[in-house]
Parts: C-alpha cells; sequence; structure tokens
C-alpha cells in the first residue's frame, strides 16, 4: 500500500484527531511545518512534518504508519465479533479491536482511540446508550463515529440511540458488505464499490 507523502490540513486533522481548525492554528504559528502552495492559501504538510508534530504532542502515530482506520468491535456475541474483525481485517483498510461488554468499551475507547466503534446495543452489562453517552461526554472523542447495531429495531429505541451520540443504527442481520459501506462513508474512505 503506497503511502500518502504530504496532506491537507483536513486530512491531518482526521489522522491527529483534531479539529481542522486546530491544525490551522498550529500551522500558522509554526507548531506544525508544512508549506503553501504557491499561489494560494492553501497549506499543505509533508508526512515526516506531521509525524514530528504528532510526537511532540502525544498524539498516537499508528494511524499515520499504518494507513489503517482504527475499528472497535463491542458486542457480547463471540461469532459476531469473529466474523467482523474477519471482514474488517481482510479488508486491509481496517485495524480492529474487540470488547464483549460496555465497562471494557469504555476503556478501550480511551485507550485505543479508534476512528469507529461497531456498538452492539444489547450488552450484558450496561447498554449501547450509555457507551454513546459516555463517548460524547469526553470532548477528545468527539470525531469518534459510533454504529449501533441491534435486533431490537424499535423507533423509538433507534431515536434515543441517534439523540445519545450514534451516527447510524443498522438493524441485525445485516449484509457486511453493506456495513463496510457505511464505515467508509463515515470515515470518508474510498469505497472498494466506487474505483
Amino acid at each position: 500500500m503506497a503511502f500518502k507523502t504530504v496532506f491537507t490540513t483536513g486530512e491531518a486533522a482526521k489522522i491527529c484527531k483534531v479539529s481542522q481548525q486546530t491544525i490551522i492554528r498550529c500551522f500558522d504559528n509554526g507548531a506544525l511545518k508544512g508549506f503553501l502552495v504557491p499561489g494560494s492559501r492553501f497549506r499543505r504538510i509533508p508526512r515526516e512534518c506531521l509525524l514530528t508534530f504528532m510526537k511532540e504532542n502525544n498524539i498516537p502515530t499508528d494511524a499515520l504508519e499504518s494507513g489503517k482506520r482504527k475499528i472497535l468491535v463491542v458486542d457480547d456475541n463471540q461469532e459476531m465479533v469473529e466474523l467482523l474483525v474477519k471482514v474488517l481485517e481482510s479488508d486491509g483498510r481496517f485495524e480492529t479491536r474487540t470488547a464483549n461488554n460496555g465497562f471494557l468499551a469504555g476503556m478501550l475507547v480511551r485507550e485505543y482511540r479508534p476512528d469507529l466503534i461497531i456498538l452492539d446495543v444489547m450488552l450484558p452489562d450496561i447498554n449501547g446508550r450509555d457507551v454513546c453517552v459516555f463517548v460524547r461526554s469526553d470532548k477528545t472523542l468527539e470525531s469518534v463515529k459510533i454504529v449501533c447495531v441491534s435486533g431490537e429495531v424499535e423507533k423509538d429505541k433507534i431515536d434515543e440511540l441517534l439523540k445519545a451520540g450514534a451516527d447510524e443504527f443498522i438493524p441485525k442481520p445485516f449484509n457486511m458488505d453493506n456495513l463496510i459501506e457505511h464505515i467508509c462513508r463515515l470515515l470518508d474512505v474510498e469505497s472498494l464499490y466506487s474505483r
């Protein structure tokens, strides 16, 4: 897989999991090195400058180094977890971690800092809505996307999840290709089907 060598401020913001305004501010005050595109106001950040900036600011560099997007799979159904991990990892664009309950999910979200969480709503300890509320209450996790999945599809329950901070709801059973399409759209990853 070819690595990108130069990033836009928007791409750098996604990699660092900060706002584009933060990247522009750091660029403009000299904390983040880069260059302006001649004849424009567009800022560009070379890979090695972004890497240096991330290390200086204790931002995990694994997303930049692997080029893969990080997904946390939260489900207490082991077969479902294994299937999701197999499909996502074999895709080649994603790396995964898993949790089988809400408590572990909460700890892993802070440590792993995923780009996206696939969250089963019916967990053995706390429900998916509470996990959404927990993630959304932490400002450092505001860029994390949450896709809730459940066999229970009552409209008021789905509305509750979306109000609590879920980005999408997908009813179980679902088609894996369909799930990957949703993930690609939420993470701004080019869909395999649009190539």
